[in-house]
């Protein structure tokens, strides 16, 4: 067992990453990611900002979400790339533009060494609003 030096939390795994803090908001979410995180949050926050107008921002699942009565599409930071959460229908309906992404269930996952793919982003975003805004 490991224990957090910062808030006594035990873990199986030695160091393993986890929230000392809840974030309260996406601005308190990205200042608490590796500074070399930061940039790609704040690109893939700003593109799901401008493509979702009408969508209430929020903490969900200790993940920034973007909401329209439920949650709408997700993103977080990881070690080696950021998490995009569109759910499952949407890596199916967009299967043929992530080739090139590794994907799960419902989880794109984009590297940090490569470009995000902003434009993809925004159309995945504006596709999960219509399907799952109420």
């Amino acid at each position: 067992m490991w224990t957090c030096p910062k808030c006594g939390r035990e873990f199986k795994n030695q160091g393993q990453g986890h929230y000392c803090v809840k974030p309260k908001n996406m601005d308190e979410y990205i200042a608490l990611q590796e500074e070399s995180a930061r940039p790609f949050l704040r690109s893939i926050r700003g593109t799901i900002r401008a493509a979702l107008p009408d969508a209430e921002e929020r903490i969900s699942w200790s993940m920034p979400t973007f909401w329209g009565g439920k949650n709408v599409i997700q993103f977080a930071a990881s070690k080696r790339h950021i998490g995009l959460y569109p759910g499952s229908k949407a890596i199916e309906a967009f299967q043929d533009k992530l080739t090139g992404y590794e994907t799960s269930k419902g989880t794109i996952r984009l590297p940090y060494q490569e470009p995000l793919p902003l434009e993809l982003i925004a159309e995945i975003a504006k596709w999960c609003w219509r399907q799952y805004h109420i």
